[in-house]
């Protein structure tokens, strides 16, 4: 009975041990150059960051039960560092740059109860609940390459039947440092949860490097604007009221869009002369300026991005489990390309020293003027790929010219935070309010 207790015992304090080093992934940032594995071992704790508070409590009172006061202390210590973390990335913005700096301190009663009804109560919620079904439409084609047999496709999410449409569209860009994703990746939750509020969702998929440069996916994304301006009828929205947005490369993408909305130089031929104008603009995570991203990921200095590839099919730290565990998707997400994601001296032509201009015409930090439309800005402190000050710097120069720009930064998370287990992810939650309600805002903003 002795042996079974001491190694009972052993095992309690083992995994207390275990789970307490994992608290290393949630509080501390990662640096460059780092392995892929280690950027996805941090954004899944922090997902699991509740559950892994639970573990460390029944740890820590298994200890108790079992006279070890090191696994009590071991688990204690565990839980509560959670427990900090989860407080820490589930705060509110800062007062001076959220939504009480920009639409006053009542901004919540701007939004008419009614529309409130979908909201999440707080900004952590355990468990979201279950979206009723929205009504999916998928691979609709906006636009043609001309000259080609080239279908630029989008996913149109509408709400369900028995909710009340808002009027407003959300085109999202996924994120894709430039390379690979697609559409339909990791967002399903997000876009269930922003249906239910009556938004319609116009989930594009974008041409990406090498098919085409940046400036390509730029003008994908007004194709996009002037495809559902010009069907707002057919589903029922609004063409004032359309709103861009997305994650990491698609945020910058957007933002990029959003701030060139009537500059000739980022305009396609064919959209000449129509209105592209827009609503606002959601970035999460993207990148604000690319001389800073650039220098951010060690890219003057190695190859290779905490998102590389070696060699065609063989990608930098992705586990074998992972890609046999995407198996279809695995091409069609792109990893499989020979093209490094996020080499922006490859993307753009060469080095910030060698194309200087290509990299200011790129950063939305550079088209800043007094008519940008309304913008939200999301961003994790810790961020690996898309440094944080450039985000600040663009938030500064917005309000300087008086745009209306709210800014959320979440402390010790990292890149693409929101994507990972959504359900039951403190950030993800976080990040869901502030949309939330950015959106809602936006219904109801004068024209």
């Amino acid at each position: 009975m002795e042996t079974l207790r001491l190694i009972t015992q052993i095992l309690v304090i083992f995994l207390a041990s275990i789970n307490l080093l994992m608290t290393r992934f949630a509080l501390v940032r990662l640096h460059q150059p780092t392995s892929l594995i280690f950027w996805i071992i941090k954004v899944f704790v922090s997902a699991l960051s509740p559950i892994l508070f639970l573990a460390g409590t029944v740890l820590a009172i298994a200890g108790l039960l079992l006279n070890s006061i090191l696994a009590t202390i071991i688990g204690s210590i565990s839980a509560l560092l959670y427990l900090f973390h989860i407080i820490t990335i589930t705060r509110a913005p800062d007062s001076f740059t959220g939504f009480e700096n920009q639409f006053g301190l009542d901004w919540q009663n701007n939004i008419p109860k009614e529309r409130r009804k979908g909201f999440l109560k707080r900004r952590y919620v355990v468990r979201l609940q279950k979206s009723p079904q929205p009504i999916l439409h998928q691979n609709i084609s906006f636009y043609t390459i001309p000259g080609t047999n080239r279908h630029l496709v989008c996913d149109i999410w509408e709400p369900p039947q028995n909710i009340q449409h808002s009027g407003l569209t959300f085109i999202y860009l996924h994120g894709s440092a430039w390379v690979v994703l697609d559409k339909d990746f990791g967002t399903r939750t997000f876009f269930r949860h922003l249906t239910e509020q009556g938004h319609v969702i116009m989930d594009v998929a974008y041409r990406l490097f090498p098919e085409t440069d940046m400036m390509g996916m730029v003008h994908d994304a007004k194709r996009a604007i002037a495809w559902m301006k010009a069907n707002a009828a057919v589903y029922n929205i609004n063409p004032d009221s359309i709103v861009i947005g997305g994650g990491s490369a698609g945020g910058h993408i957007s933002l990029l869009a959003a701030y060139t909305g009537t500059n000739n130089q980022f305009i396609p031929m064919d959209l000449e002369g129509v209105n592209i104008n827009i609503k606002a603009v959601i970035s999460l995570y993207g990148p604000a300026e690319l001389v800073n991203t650039y220098y951010h990921t060690c890219q003057h200095l190695t190859t290779h991005s905490a998102l590389a590839k070696n060699k065609k099919g063989d990608t930098s730290g992705m586990p074998s489990w992972v890609q046999e565990s995407m198996r279809k998707d695995f091409h069609r997400l792109g990893f499989d390309k020979e093209e490094e994601p996020g080499m922006l001296a490859r993307i753009l032509g060469g080095s910030p020293d060698e194309k200087p201009e290509a990299y200011a015409m790129f950063s939305p930090i550079t088209h800043i003027h007094k008519d940008c439309p309304s913008t939200l800005l999301i961003h994790d402190e810790q961020d690996i790929l898309a440094p944080v000050n450039a985000v600040r710097h663009l938030y500064a120069g917005l309000k300087e010219v008086g745009v209306p720009v709210v800014l959320h930064i979440l402390p010790q998370t990292d890149h693409a935070f929101d994507l990972i287990l959504p359900q039951i992810s403190p950030s993800a939650h976080n990040v869901y309010y502030d949309v939330e309600r950015f959106l809602a805002l936006m219904v109801f903003q004068d024209n």
